[in-house]
Formats: structure tokens, C-alpha cells, sequence
């Protein structure tokens, strides 16, 4: 367990703006600081120490007290991933408040569904300000309007600029390790997002868990340092978490890509590992299919992958095709196939829970499908059945240090917890439940969802599906996605990749359904597929056969309906997860349509709304101070 006086965030940022405090694997820099560098589109990079960091953080620290923020107060961040988030993500510890890092607006076509759930997440917090940059904004207006926190939405630029001189005032609030730190939100991939509370020992004890296994991996002699390199979003908890506070942890030097730049060309992924000697790169399973599908190896001169020694896979399924394809794909770079690294973890335990071990290649299992999913029984298939019969699954290891994990019964009821279920020995599907010194400590100002979560004892729900095989986790669904046709329950991922190849389809863009059976009582099986986007829609209907044809030689399913919906259709979370139970309920209900076009036209009618809702907020802001002086004499 982390001692009561164990340092918080803060303090870690402090010690790592120290100069000899962290070396860089790029040899001594000058001022003998290291830091967090940002790269464009371009591969420009714009570095800055931790110092200078630190330094910018105390600036806005100051500004934020002179608006009035308090300790415990929340903060809704709302950045991209540029040094403004580190400014204003530590800025508000210094002043004891607390950050609660939100998605920007990306998705452009979707913006009323964006301002809705931005909005309901600030309210959830009790957020008492909005915090973004000048460009961000310009776009915020709807979400302040309809939420209206009481310092309404300010800039980390216009903050800068009216900060108090530095000797006027020291904003630092001292915390103790078991306040609260952040509040960071669950994905919302069955449900709406949850705010998650973390106190600073919760989190640096799990960002030390990831450290340790890192240095035992690589210990830092004979030369080798270790550096991280990461494009994943600073609002997820693997992007802050598993990158930010684990460089800080060390503390290291960070190499940060912005996600949709990533998303643009992947290959600057690995070409930073590269020329910036990543040796640590977390992802979830879409980005290493994501490389393996778009990076030519035009894109790859001059680059060396054999630094990257923990390329870790999570955050959703991980498949043994994408980890195969990945290491065969670019092994001749130099990529170590005891790199690829598949984990486990959730919000709700701040991030890692297991890790597979690092030393060795990753491995994966052919169950018997039919006893899994029919008995809920693990079988490994000899090598004499057929491949057909088989469910590949990933190990995902054991549990780190201080963490403990079981399998208990599922619940008869799916809306119920699964505290107090009968423990179910190796090799038997169930529920998992993890117990350890970075759990939550519950959801903010929810505390009937908190007890449903957590019990007594401290053991989490976390709401997957799965069971130990030699001592190792396998995952098999989530608890509230499983489709359950004649018998079987079968998660819908494992019909969802056996269409990732398949021509026409949009990869990692499909999702497997159950709907109301019209011949009988019961349900039958849906599928919804994005096209590609360069499919002709013309060829809808041949693609929709050859989809039945694929899920039902890979699955031996029939799928009784399939809809072929245009790209950015399907509904997902802020860190990109598709929304099942969202989907199926558009489908019902006949909304399942594709998003807006994204215009000229349409952005400049965004701005103008946006700006007329900034006014409407700003005015009811200053209404509210004007009636304070009236209220008190009443």
C-alpha cells in the first residue's frame, strides 16, 4: 500500500522540473532538464522542460485563484493534447482544485450530440468553470449555455495574460495523498459516462505499478533510458495516466502526438519511436490494425523499431490476428515480438490491473466455442479439430503487484451486481472482480452507483465477462453487450472481427446486435457495418451477402439482418468505443442516420451559434453577480 506521505502529483511535477532529474536516451540537453516534446503534422517538435512546464502551471494556478477558484472546486478541462493541458491540468492542483479532463469537439458532423453529453458530464461534476484554449471556444458556446458553470468558460491564453506577478502571491494548495486528484470519466460504452474519484495515492500507485514493470523489463544501465512516445488522447486514462504521470513517475522524457494526427498518418507513430528512442508506447488494438492497413514502407526509411520494448495493447479487445499481423508486419524493422504486450485494465482501477509478462511473446488460446459459450466451461482445442470450432482469445496475464482478481458467478439478473456470487474455480467463465490499492474511490455524488460497484471488502464489479487459465486472465464480453441466441452467449466481438478484412467493410467499424426475432419469440441477429469509405454504395447489397456469408463460415451464426450504413455512422464514446446498447436503440427507434456533412457553410453557422450561446451565458453569469448584493438583504 502507498504510505499516507506519499507525494502527490504536484509534487512529482516539481521534482521532475529539477535540473539532472531525468536523462534523455537523446543524450545531455544543455540545460540538463528534460521534458515532454509535441510533434505537428509536419514532425516538427516543440519542446518543453518540465521546468518550463511547472512554470506555466503556477502561472495559471495564480489567475485561477484570483477568478475565485477554491480547493475542491471542479474543473472541466476541455484541450487537445498541447502544453495548454499541462498548464491548466496542474495549474488547478496547485490551487487545490480539482481537473476533470473532457473530450474536445472532434467529431464535427455530431456536435448537438456533443454539446448534450459534454454538457451532462459538467453538470455531473458540479463543475465551477470550463477551461479550454481560444480555438476550442469558439465551438463551446451550446455546452456553456446549457450547463452554465458559475465562472463560466475561460482560456488557458486570456488566463496567462492576467495572471498575478509571481511574487504577489503563492497559490500552492498542500494536499494530503488521500484527497481527491482528478475525476476522470468511464468510457460509457453500456451506460453513461461515469465520473470516476481518484485521490493522488490511488493514481501514483498505479502509475509506480507500470514504472516498476518498465524498469524491470528494461532496467536503465550500460546507457539504455527509457522513454515514452504516445498519439492517445490526454482526457483518456491511458494517454494521462499510462504516459503522462508514468514520465513523471520516473521521471522520463515524453514524445505526445495529437490523436487525430495520428489517426491521419499513423506512421508518425513509429517513426517517432524511432527517432526519439521510445521504448515504452501504449495502444489500444485498433492502432496496431490501423498500421498494419495504411503504412507503406515508403513511410518507414531509416527507421528502427528495436527500442520499443512495451507496446502495450488494451482499453478494448485484443485480438491474436491484429498482435500477429503487427509483429509480422513490421519485424523487419526491428520490432521485438516480446514487445507486444497485451494488459488489462479499467478507469475504475485508474488504469492497469494486469500485464502479460513482458519477457516473454504474447500468447493466445483456440477454446472449444461451444463449451465456452454454451457451459461456460475453457477447453483448449488439440491441433487435430478444426480451426472452425475454435475461439481465439489473448492472454492478458496476471495481476500486477497489489492487485488481486477472481471469477464469481454471473447474476442471475444482468442489472445486478455481481458482490457475493459463488467464486468459480479455474478454467469457468464469470464475472471478474478486482480488488487493489488504486480502485476508485467511488463515483463523484453517486452513491447508489458507487455501492452497486464496490463492496465492503473493496472489491470492484468491473462488469466483464471472463475466466483464469493457468493463472493468466482471458477476457470473453462485457457482462451487459453479450447476444444470447439458442442457448449461446456469445460477445459480439468475436462476430464483429471476423469482418475486419472482409473488402468493403470499414475495419473495426461493425457492430453485432440482438434483435426481436419477427417469426418467433426470441431474438435474432443484427449487423450493423459501416462502408468503407471509398465502397461504392451501389454494391450495398452485395456486400450485405457477403457479410451473412463470412459470419456465418467463421461463426456458423446467420445473421438475419445487416444494414449498410455510411462512415461515422455508428455511435461511440469519447475515446472512440462503439456504443452497442446506443446503437440498437437508434436502429429501434429508426435515428441510426449518418452524421452531418461538415461545410463551410455548416462551420460558420457553428461559430455564429456558438458565439450568440457564449453571449446568452455570459449575460446570465453577470445577472447572477448582480443579484448577490439584493439576495443578502433579504
Amino acid at each position: 500500500m502507498i504510505e499516507p506521505a506519499a507525494p502527490t502529483l504536484q509534487e512529482r511535477l516539481d521534482r521532475a522540473a529539477r535540473p539532472g532529474a531525468g536523462k534523455s536516451p537523446l543524450g545531455p540537453r544543455e540545460d540538463d532538464c528534460i521534458g515532454v516534446r509535441f510533434i505537428d503534422l509536419a514532425e516538427r517538435e516543440d519542446y518543453h522542460t518540465y521546468a518550463e512546464l511547472r512554470q506555466g502551471a503556477l502561472t495559471i494556478a495564480r489567475a485561477l485563484r484570483a477568478e475565485g477558484l477554491r480547493a475542491g472546486d471542479r474543473v472541466a478541462l476541455v484541450l487537445p493534447t498541447a502544453p495548454s493541458f499541462f498548464h491548466a491540468f496542474f495549474g488547478a492542483l496547485y490551487v487545490g482544485a480539482i481537473p476533470v479532463p473532457l473530450y474536445p469537439p472532434v467529431r464535427l458532423g455530431r456536435l448537438d450530440e456533443y454539446h448534450e453529453r459534454t454538457a451532462t458530464m459538467v453538470e455531473a461534476v458540479q463543475a465551477r468553470l470550463i477551461l479550454t484554449d481560444k480555438r476550442i471556444r469558439r465551438l463551446l458556446g451550446p455546452t456553456v449555455e446549457r450547463c452554465r458553470p458559475a465562472l463560466g468558460c475561460l482560456t488557458v491564453e486570456g488566463l496567462a495574460r492576467s495572471a498575478p506577478r509571481p511574487q504577489m502571491s503563492d497559490p500552492r494548495h498542500r494536499p494530503r495523498s488521500d484527497e481527491l486528484c482528478f475525476i476522470q470519466f468511464s468510457s460509457g460504452t453500456v451506460q453513461a459516462p461515469k465520473p470516476i474519484c481518484l485521490t493522488h495515492a490511488q493514481v501514483l500507485f498505479n502509475a509506480s505499478q507500470i514504472l516498476e514493470a518498465l524498469l524491470t523489463t528494461c532496467p536503465e544501465r550500460d546507457g539504455w533510458v527509457n522513454a515514452g512516445v504516445s498519439w492517445l488522447p490526454l482526457y483518456h486514462d491511458m494517454g494521462l495516466v499510462g504516459c503522462v504521470l508514468v514520465a513523471l513517475a520516473h521521471p522520463g522524457e515524453l514524445t505526445l502526438i495529437p490523436p487525430e494526427i495520428f489517426v491521419a498518418r499513423p506512421a508518425l507513430w513509429l517513426r517517432a519511436l524511432s527517432r526519439y528512442k521510445g521504448t515504452i508506447s501504449p495502444a489500444p488494438n485498433f492502432a496496431y490494425s490501423l498500421c498494419v492497413e495504411r503504412i507503406k514502407d515508403g513511410d518507414l526509411a531509416g527507421v528502427d523499431l528495436s527500442c520499443w520494448r512495451m507496446a502495450l495493447n488494451g482499453a478494448e479487445p485484443v485480438t491474436p490476428r491484429a498482435l500477429e499481423r503487427f509483429v509480422e508486419r513490421f519485424g523487419s524493422w526491428g520490432l521485438p515480438r516480446e514487445a507486444l504486450t497485451p494488459v488489462y485494465g479499467l478507469a475504475e482501477a485508474t488504469l492497469a490491473v494486469t500485464f502479460s509478462p513482458m519477457s516473454k511473446p504474447f500468447r493466445w488460446r483456440r477454446f472449444d466455442r461451444a463449451l465456452l459459450t454454451e457451459v461456460g466451461e475453457a477447453e483448449v482445442l488439440g491441433p487435430e479439430q478444426p480451426a472452425a470450432a475454435g475461439q481465439a482469445l489473448v492472454s492478458l496475464g496476471g495481476p500486477l503487484p497489489g492487485f488481486e482478481l477472481t471469477i464469481v458467478e454471473e447474476p442471475a439478473d444482468e442489472e445486478a451486481t455481481a458482490h457475493g456470487g459463488r467464486v468459480l474455480p479455474e478454467g469457468h467463465l464469470g464475472r471478474v472482480l478486482v480488488r487493489g490499492p488504486s480502485v476508485m474511490s467511488g463515483y463523484f455524488e453517486r452513491p447508489e452507483l458507487t455501492a452497486r460497484a464496490l463492496d465492503d471488502a473493496g472489491w470492484l464489479d468491473t462488469g466483464d465477462r471472463g475466466f483464469l487459465y493457468g493463472g493468466e486472465l482471458y477476457l470473453y464480453g462485457r457482462a451487459k453487450d453479450i447476444i444470447i441466441l439458442r442457448g449461446r452467449n456469445i460477445a459480439p466481438q468475436d462476430i464483429e472481427q471476423t469482418l475486419d478484412d472482409l473488402p468493403g467493410v470499414r475495419p473495426g467499424c461493425c457492430v453485432a446486435i440482438a434483435i426481436p426475432a419477427e417469426a418467433h419469440r426470441g431474438e435474432e441477429l443484427a449487423l450493423l457495418v459501416e462502408r468503407a469509405t471509398r465502397a461504392n454504395p451501389a454494391a450495398d447489397d452485395e456486400l450485405a451477402r457477403a457479410i451473412v456469408r463470412r459470419v456465418s463460415e467463421r461463426s456458423a451464426l446467420i445473421a438475419k439482418r445487416v444494414e449498410i450504413l455510411e462512415p461515422g455512422t455508428l455511435p461511440r464514446t469519447s475515446s472512440g468505443k462503439l456504443r452497442r446498447g446506443e446503437a440498437r436503440l437508434l436502429l429501434m427507434t429508426g435515428q441510426l442516420v449518418p452524421p452531418k456533412k461538415v461545410t463551410t457553410l455548416r462551420m460558420a453557422g457553428e461559430l455564429l451559434r456558438s458565439a450568440v450561446a457564449h453571449g446568452k451565458a455570459k449575460r446570465a453569469k453577470t445577472g447572477r453577480r448582480e443579484a448577490k448584493p439584493s439576495e443578502k438583504k433579504t
